[in-house]
């Protein structure tokens, strides 16, 4: 018989937590490229970094349907996610309103992108990386961006630039990126372009 897995605690405080981590969301998807740390002590299941698991505590409930890719796909995470939010799984990214992808990042094009009607019905994926900095080979332009801003994200996957370029191309379809590193958040919302 398979062990239950140790049910890690959530936020210390939810609703003050909660609160702070959607403003630091909030103001990571306004200004695209500005990185936001969480001041928070937080010790998640060992696939989720705590930025992973802070947006998750906040965004997920009931009526979010979250797919994980392979690599965050355990017992402990779902038992985790379940108790704390409360969300149902997803079959597919397709299927998701939010996604968590800790390993290679699959196609945008395998999540829903929102219909013309509604936009919103698109996925938001949280993807966990390494290492998030302001000063990178991604050069950020559009709204909530004064002139030019930049980001590193490590690894960067090859052919990244131009799958997010066609992410971009469709809006207002399309999916926005929340990006996850040790205790760091940044975001790349759909608006968001990238220059040459």
């Amino acid at each position: 018989m398979e062990a239950t897995p140790l049910l890690r605690p959530g936020f210390a405080d939810p609703v003050i937590h909660a609160q702070g981590t959607f403003r630091m969301l909030l103001d990571a998807m306004s200004r695209p490229g500005s990185l936001h740390r969480l001041d928070m002590a937080l010790e998640p299941p060992r696939r989720l970094a705590p930025a992973t698991a802070a947006a998750c505590l906040t965004l997920l409930d009931h009526d979010t349907p979250l797919w994980l890719d392979p690599r965050a796909d355990d017992a402990e995470v779902w038992s985790f996610l379940r108790f704390h939010c409360g969300c149902p799984r997803a079959e597919s990214g397709s299927a998701a309103a939010f996604a968590v992808v800790t390993g290679a990042l699959p196609p945008l094009t395998d999540f829903a992108q929102g219909a013309h009607e509604y936009p919103d019905r698109s996925t938001t994926v949280i993807w966990q990386v390494e290492e998030v900095t302001a000063e990178g080979p991604l050069l950020l332009s559009g709204p909530g961006i004064q002139e030019r801003a930049s980001l590193g994200i490590s690894p960067l996957p090859a052919g990244f630039k131009e799958a997010w370029r066609a992410n971009r191309a469709a809006f207002p379809l399309g999916v926005d990126l929340i990006i996850a590193a040790g205790k760091t958040l940044a975001a790349l919302p759909r608006s968001t372009r990238l220059e040459d």
